[in-house]
């Protein structure tokens, strides 16, 4: 069930803005707590592709895998983490307007075993703060950045 859903009109062409947001090494500049985004995999974006990812959270360095699970260039695409109880899956779309690029993206979250379950409304809002406005500063960023 989504607990996160934003959308933004990104003033570029849909084909540079997903290029842009599904170049994970471009992370840091979109999500704030993130530092460091490698590939796992190697070759092209595509389903099945792995990348790993640092945050700094609080002071504190946290990794997690995660594997793109859709994947339609240009269109859409789907990332999921799932590690420790907790199944984060952040769904992106991509829509070519007339004044440039809206950025559908909805997030989810799933949890295992109780003490998550009884966590979950308070893993909801730490995730919330951390990424809520990451398609404010994708659209920032992206605009401010010549073609």
């Amino acid at each position: 069930m989504a607990f996160l859903k934003r959308s933004v009109l990104i003033n570029k062409p849909t084909k540079e803005v997903f290029a842009a947001a599904t170049d994970f090494s471009n992370s840091p500049e979109i999500m704030a707590t993130v530092v460091e985004a490698k590939p796992i995999t190697d070759g092209p974006v595509r389903k099945g592709y792995q990348f790993k990812e640092v945050r700094e959270i609080r002071g504190r360095k946290a990794a997690s895998i995660i594997e793109v699970t859709e994947y339609e260039p240009n269109e859409s695409y789907a990332v999921r983490s799932d590690q420790h109880g907790i199944d984060l899956r952040y769904h992106y779309t991509f829509v070519e307007t007339a004044e440039g690029t809206r950025v559908e993206f909805i997030g989810e979250l799933d949890t295992k075993g109780l003490r998550n379950t009884l966590m979950k409304p308070l893993i909801k809002m730490i995730i919330k703060k951390e990424d809520a406005d990451h398609l404010d500063k994708m659209k920032a960023w992206l605009e401010k950045n010549p073609s």
